[in-house]
C-alpha cells in the first residue's frame, strides 16, 4: 500500500489580504474620481454653451432699437393730438387729427428670443451657471422681458378700447384711403370729421392719456433692457 503525503497550502498572511483590499479600493476610488472629473467637465462645457447661446439670443434681440424709435415717435404724435384736443383746435386741423387719430392705434411690439432661458428653466439646468453674477444677470434680463410683454398686452387692450371713440369721431372712408402698403399717409386737404361733438373729443383725450402712460412705461423699460443687453 502506497502512502501519499498530504500537501498543505501555506496560509496567506493578513498583510496580503490588506494589500489586495487596498489595491481594490484604490482602483474603485480612481474610477470614481475619473467619472467625477468627466461629469464635472461635461457640466462646465454645458455651462459655457448656455452662456454662449444666451449671448447669441441677446444679439438677436435687435428689435429693441426699432421699437424704441417707434415709441418715441408715437409719444410725439400723441402729445400733438392731446394739444389739439385740449385747446379745442379742431376745425382747420382735420388733416392733423386724422393722421394722429389713425396712428394712435398702431404699434410695434418687441419680441425676445428666449431660447436659452426656456431651456434652462424646463431642464432645471440653471444650477449649471456657477457664477452668481451671470445667473442673476440672465434672470434679471428675462424678468424685464416678461414685464415688457405684459406691458405690451396692456397697451393692446387700451388701443382696442379706443376704437369705438375713433369710429364716432372720424370718417372710416377717409381712414381707409390713408392706409397704403408703405404705411399711414396723411389725407388730402382737411376732410371733415364724422363728429365735432366736444364730448367725443374728451373721450378720445382720455384714451390718449391712457396710451401715453403705457407708452412712457414701455419706453422706459425698453431703454433699460437695451442697456442690459449692451452690458452683457
Amino acid at each position: 500500500m502506497e502512502v501519499h503525503a498530504h500537501t498543505h497550502t501555506p496560509r496567506k498572511k493578513w498583510t496580503h489580504y490588506f494589500w489586495e483590499f487596498l489595491m481594490l479600493f484604490l482602483a474603485v476610488f480612481c474610477g470614481f474620481l475619473a467619472e467625477y472629473q468627466l461629469e464635472h467637465k461635461i457640466e462646465r462645457d454645458r455651462e459655457k454653451r448656455f452662456i454662449e447661446t444666451f449671448i447669441e439670443d441677446l444679439r438677436s434681440d435687435t428689435d429693441i432699437s426699432r421699437v424704441l424709435r417707434f415709441r418715441k415717435q408715437k409719444m410725439e404724435r400723441m402729445d400733438s393730438l392731446m394739444l389739439l384736443l385740449s385747446t379745442g383746435q379742431i376745425k382747420g386741423n382735420e388733416n392733423h387729427l386724422y393722421f394722429f387719430g389713425r396712428t394712435l392705434i398702431r404699434t410695434a411690439s418687441f419680441i425676445s428670443n428666449d431660447r436659452t432661458i426656456s431651456q434652462l428653466k424646463s431642464s432645471g439646468s440653471l444650477r449649471l451657471i456657477r457664477k452668481e453674477q451671470a445667473a442673476d444677470s440672465m434672470m434679471s434680463y428675462q424678468s424685464l422681458v416678461e414685464t415688457i410683454h405684459s406691458n405690451q398686452e396692456d397697451d393692446r387692450i387700451e388701443r382696442r378700447a379706443a376704437d369705438p371713440v375713433l369710429s364716432r369721431m372720424f370718417n372710416p372712408f377717409v381712414f381707409d384711403k390713408m392706409v397704403t402698403i408703405e404705411g399711414i399717409n396723411r389725407p388730402a386737404n382737411n376732410p371733415p370729421l364724422r363728429s365735432y361733438d366736444p364730448a367725443i373729443q374728451q373721450d378720445l383725450a382720455y384714451y390718449v392719456h391712457q396710451l401715453r402712460g403705457s407708452n412712457f412705461i414701455l419706453q422706459s423699460r425698453l431703454a433699460l433692457l437695451k442697456e442690459k443687453q449692451e452690458h452683457n
